[in-house]
């Protein structure tokens, strides 16, 4: 049987914070699956019906980016909440991402992050 939290999916390529993702998130009641592409998030969201929010980083390497990944998420999956991050931005940005998703500056604001996941998880 799976645990009853929120499941997150984390995408980002940075071991390391992938990593601080993992210990920001968990301790709050998450249930968090980590990777660190594009091409992996797709395969856990086949086998994982259950995820509730995608958090990803928009430059990763792979056939994806992550605001690839997010179309193709809303998509094939339009109930699953989607946060962008980046370190960098640019101004077509917010044009980029789909309606209801969320976009944090890194480096972010963890209390702020975490908000926006317990309320996009419901």
């Amino acid at each position: 049987m799976r645990n009853q939290s929120p499941l997150v999916l984390v995408v980002e390529d940075e071991v390391l914070l992938r990593l601080t993702m993992i210990d920001m998130l968990e301790p709050s009641g998450f249930e968090v699956v980590a990777v660190a592409n594009a091409e992996e998030a797709i395969e856990i969201l086949k086998r994982r019906p259950d995820v509730k929010v995608v958090v990803t980083d928009i430059n990763m390497p792979g056939s994806m980016d992550g605001l690839d990944l997010i179309a193709f998420v809303k998509s094939k999956w339009p109930r699953i909440a989607l946060i962008v991050m980046s370190g960098k931005s640019s101004p077509n940005i917010f044009e980029k991402i789909p309606e209801g998703g969320l976009f944090f500056s890194k480096p972010y604001d963890v209390a702020a992050l975490v908000a926006a996941i317990e309320a996009a998880a419901g």
